[in-house]
């Protein structure tokens, strides 16, 4: 049993807690995740660690409510426990040597390009940030890429907040200024990377993208993470949670991994109303 140390709502349907773990807290780094159970009969889902106190043996998820498993875990509050919090598990992202780099976050996806962006901060590297919102209501992590990036460039589809546009028209505009980074990280919706990697790839630009497939066990076995990589013309299938979920993202096949990510939105939706009610049920 985890007990959760904080719970704190950093926008209408993102969720951020801070949770005591210190077994995973002593080996997490930028780019592993945890798999969690909130209850007995829950589902398995895999979280990226947005953070960790290795001191206080704590570790930070944030967290979109969005199906059945992220609405039983959002409806624990401070003092109560999660069932299942195991981890580290996945490849930790390769940042060494990296001297200028471009991390661009889209949506809830900034949950898990800001460790990246404060681990290479850490390192030394010069850090630029692009977010990215649909609008100013749905901002998260501001001031945390503030204060470990050496610049910020705040995007809105509404122009709401910061620049109007997408984080493609910021980082060309980046590149066009002259600057020179050694690597691009993109994490944030599938069609967000996709383009984010058209795009450096017209430049030339090392890109690397966290991948988020249906995941089950975390080890490789099930293989529902699976994702088709073009290799020397040849394809290959990886595993996200034990090759990942860090890729080369000139060599991910995109159109594959969107439609396999919308294989179970129905059932998923399903699943979500089903625990709407109970939850409706268990508060009268």
């Amino acid at each position: 049993m985890y007990k959760i140390l904080e719970k704190t709502p950093l926008n209408p349907t993102v969720t951020k807690m801070v949770v005591e773990a210190p077994l995973v807290a002593k080996k997490a780094e930028p780019g592993q995740f945890i798999i969690f159970r909130a209850t007995e009969d829950g589902e398995r889902i895999p979280l990226t660690i947005a953070d960790y106190d290795r001191a206080a043996g704590t570790v930070t998820i944030i967290f979109q409510i969005v199906g059945a498993g992220t609405m039983e875990l959002n409806a624990l509050n401070e003092g109560e426990y999660i069932v299942d919090f195991v981890g580290p598990l996945g490849t930790p992202s390769h940042l060494e040597g990296i001297k200028k780099v471009a991390v661009v976050g889209g949506g809830v996806g900034c949950a898990i390009a800001y460790p990246t962006a404060k681990k290479l901060h850490e390192l030394g590297a010069e850090v630029h940030s692009i977010i990215g919102f649909r609008n100013e209501d749905l901002v998260i992590l501001e001031k945390e890429f503030e204060a470990v990036s050496d610049r910020v460039v705040k995007m809105s589809d509404d122009g709401s907040w910061g620049e109007k546009g997408l984080v493609t028209n910021a980082l060309e505009a980046l590149i066009g200024e002259g600057n020179r980074y050694d690597e691009v990280i993109a994490i944030g919706p599938v069609i967000m990377m996709k383009f984010v990697c058209e795009l450096t790839k017209k430049y030339g630009i090392k890109t690397t993208v966290s991948m988020n497939p249906i995941m089950i066990d975390g080890t490789g076995m099930c293989g529902g993470c699976r994702l088709t990589l073009n290799e020397d013309g040849k394809k290959v299938t990886k595993f996200a949670c034990v090759d990942g979920p860090d890729f080369d993202g000139h060599k991910v096949d995109f159109d594959e991994a969107m439609k396999r990510g919308a294989m179970y939105c129905e059932f998923e939706a399903h699943a979500r109303e089903a625990t709407c009610e109970l939850l409706k049920k268990e508060v009268k």
